[in-house]
């Protein structure tokens, strides 16, 4: 404990005032008028602590003074807690959000000097212009967790834009044994999809996301996915919305997504992973020429574009520097070297593709058909990008090679084949730096495993 004064802040409370309405929830919103901080925005029905008052007091008393609605102790439930600095001044505050559904009243104006305006906003719909340090809670709170840092620079907006710099950090609480779900996920998904019966985790430690099995109370199952970047869920929002429709039944179907929450709830399909299963040989041709079939599918579901300019070395050069204590001799020659040869080549065209076409990333059912899923790497690129990571399976078993390239509908031209080799070095060195800086041995090994095959293949 340092010897210098203690911090102090000041702390605010915050009503999340809720109803359900036609389109889904909706909460209270008042606009802030005269003089007063952020005159002219959206705020929720706020205020300061009273000497001596708690906070659930003071949510109850600022309800009633600035709407009119009368609320039980019993009716208020924690929602957020945002520590938060304006960017006017220097000092920080405690903002504490209470969610109420049930209260007595009709709400309204009652502080027209303060306030010019009151309505109801959907939590997916809320208005422009809003306080900035508003919308950090409610967007915490949609995503289902229980705090937010709001700390804006001096030169900030005080009101909230789309595009503005990003200063909310959003914190997971820890977890929770019995809850099987965060509140607002839940939320999200009975929204979608009916009353949850139960739940199940199903995440994959490689990652970052969060994936649960959800059993609805008719019966029927879906998949709950929260990715762990914004990226990465608008990828595989786009991938859903646009690309996934051509592969029909091979692949789940988007049922809602929730942008603020980082959250998709995805039809489950029926099959097992045949990944790390021993597949008898016949049925690992039958597995790879449907692989060909999903992937002709998904390059072809909407027209190839010319491709961009290359970044490949610039890329390649940053992920050699992370795994070069980890390269045998020769490998960063040969990857420097493939990575001129790809410079040179003709300038491709990009299709849609999966991004992660491997074997954890499809499902084998008991008729032998194949479906595709997780979406989330989905981009435009070259369609060999989409055979780099798959193309461990072919190691010295080239009739699986041409199982797979049967049921892709075409053989690959000559640039295509040294395309390939080159992508495929790009992403073992990748995959062995990430693996060796996440302590992932297997995308690790991988990756040395490749790169063994490429200077095997490139010896006279």
């Amino acid at each position: 404990m340092s010897g210098s004064a203690r911090h102090t802040v000041p702390v605010d409370v915050h009503l999340i005032l809720r109803r359900e309405g036609e389109h889904g929830p909706e909460v209270l919103l008042s606009r802030r008028a005269g003089a007063v901080y952020a005159s002219g925005l959206w705020h929720l029905p706020s205020g300061h602590l009273d000497p001596d008052e708690d906070m659930v007091q003071a949510v109850i008393r600022e309800a009633r003074e600035e709407t009119g609605v009368v609320i039980d102790t019993e009716d208020v439930t924690a929602a957020v807690t945002v520590h938060h600095r304006p960017p006017v001044g220097t000092r920080s505050r405690i903002g504490v959000f209470f969610e109420v559904r049930s209260w007595s009243g009709r709400p309204e104006v009652r502080e027209p000097d303060r306030c010019d305006g009151m309505g109801w906003y959907p939590l997916d719909g809320l208005p422009d212009p809003m306080v900035a340090y508003c919308r950090a809670g409610l967007d915490s709170y949609r995503a289902g967790l229980p705090a937010a840092v709001h700390f804006q620079h001096p030169d900030d907006p005080v009101h909230h834009t789309p595009d503005g710099p990003g200063r909310t950090r959003l914190l997971p609480g820890p977890p929770a044994e019995g809850v099987e779900l965060p509140y607002g996920l839940r939320a999200f998904a009975e929204q979608a999809v009916g009353r949850i019966a139960r739940t199940t985790e199903v995440s994959w430690a490689r990652t970052r996301n969060r994936v649960w099995r959800i059993t609805g109370s008719d019966g029927g199952v879906w998949y709950l996915k929260r990715h762990r970047g914004p990226r990465f869920h608008e990828r595989e929002v786009a991938a859903y919305r646009t690309w996934v429709h051509a592969l029909g039944a091979r692949a789940p179907r988007l049922v809602a997504a929730d942008t603020a929450a980082r959250a998709v709830v995805v039809t489950a399909l029926p099959g097992r992973s045949p990944n790390g299963l021993a597949l008898a040989p016949a049925a690992e041709v039958r597995l790879q020429y449907e692989l060909g079939r999903l992937a002709g599918a998904l390059h072809r579901s909407a027209p190839e574009r010319p491709a961009g300019p290359s970044e490949a070395l610039g890329r390649v050069k940053r992920h050699l520097e992370e795994a070069r204590p980890h390269l045998a001799d020769g490998d960063e020659a040969l990857i420097l070297a493939l990575a001129r040869v790809y410079e040179e080549l003709p300038r491709p065209v990009v299709v849609p593709t999966h991004g992660d076409l491997q074997y954890r990333n499809v499902l084998l059912a008991d008729d032998g058909e194949l479906r595709l899923f997780d979406f989330e790497r989905s981009e435009y690129a070259t369609a060999t990008r989409d055979l780099a990571r798959l193309s461990d399976t072919w190691t010295g078993r080239t009739h699986l090679r041409a199982a797979f390239l049967d049921g892709y509908g075409r053989p690959l031209t000559p640039a295509e084949e040294l395309r390939l080799d080159c992508e495929t070095a790009f992403d073992a060195v990748s995959g062995i730096a990430y693996g060796t800086s996440h302590d992932d041995p297997e995308v690790a090994e991988r990756g040395r495993r490749t790169l063994l095959r490429l200077h095997a293949a490139r010896r006279p």
